[in-house]
């Protein structure tokens, strides 16, 4: 599709489009799971607890379905894809958004700890992505994001899991681009700067200092909003995207490249 054929709010929408947002009933993924819905998307957002999901879904509307799955169990995510598609109809986009965090220096932080976290970020997002690229790729359509982090680009102290993991998703991003694209199926990523959010708040508890030097480095001086990432992956995933792929875009208020 060409956005110049669409007009200007044509090529912005998501009309026809169904979304599956993993880690959507809280945080950057209600965020994007409400800014989809408002472009106009079917959305089917999973998590652990249904309660979460189900009061999220209840404030999205008639366009929200959810799933309650631990994508870490390789059985249960196997099941995601063809559920949602019962749900919702065939699946056009994905965003792998959940996670967990892990703020523990590196000395004491063990293996198994260490594989939760890759587990979570690395391996279930491949794996998803997988499964979901199935469909889209024999309809010629789709659209897979990643949700990366300002860990992918910079040094980051107590969280060397977490950064191994959103740093792994640049080349899963570039390699699932170069093999899929082609075929109608674009791959980008999103990478939040700190973003209001419940896990910003745990990774900051007790942390005055960290917070002041976050602030220090931020170009814009404060702490983005949830629909900020919501409305940049709107884009991505819209026909006005339709030349980008392969893309990690920071949506940070200017600290990758701040001093």
């Amino acid at each position: 599709m060409n956005p110049a054929n669409t007009g200007f709010p044509g090529s912005f929408s998501l009309a026809g489009e169904h979304a599956l947002i993993t880690g959507g009933g809280t945080g950057l993924g209600l965020a994007m799971a409400q800014c989809f819905v408002a472009a106009g998307a079917r959305v089917t957002i999973v998590g652990r607890r249904p309660e979460p999901l189900h009061a999220a879904c209840a404030a999205l509307g008639a366009s929200a379905a959810y799933l309650a799955a631990d994508i870490t169990d390789p059985v249960r995510l196997a099941e995601l894809v063809p559920a949602a598609e019962v749900k919702q109809g065939p699946l056009t986009i994905l965003v792998n958004n959940a996670g967990v965090h892990l703020k523990k220096p590196a000395v004491v932080t063990t293996d198994a700890e260490f594989q939760t976290v890759l587990q979570t970020h690395l391996f279930a997002a491949f794996s998803l992505s997988r499964e979901a690229a199935r469909g889209m790729l024999q309809r010629g359509h789709g659209s897979i994001l990643f949700t990366a982090s300002m860990a992918s680009f910079i040094g980051i102290p107590q969280v060397v899991a977490y950064s191994a993991a959103k740093s792994a998703y640049l080349g899963v991003v570039r390699a699932l681009a170069s093999e899929w694209s082609g075929q109608g199926v674009r791959v980008n990523a999103i990478a939040p700067g700190w973003i209001q959010s419940e896990m910003l708040e745990k990774a900051l508890a007790g942390d005055p200092a960290r917070r002041a030097k976050i602030l220090s480095r931020t170009p814009m001086n404060r702490i983005g909003e949830p629909q900020d990432i919501g409305w940049a992956a709107v884009y991505l995933c819209s026909p006005a995207a339709q030349f980008v792929t392969g893309v990690i875009l920071p949506v940070d208020g200017g600290a990758n490249t701040g001093f």
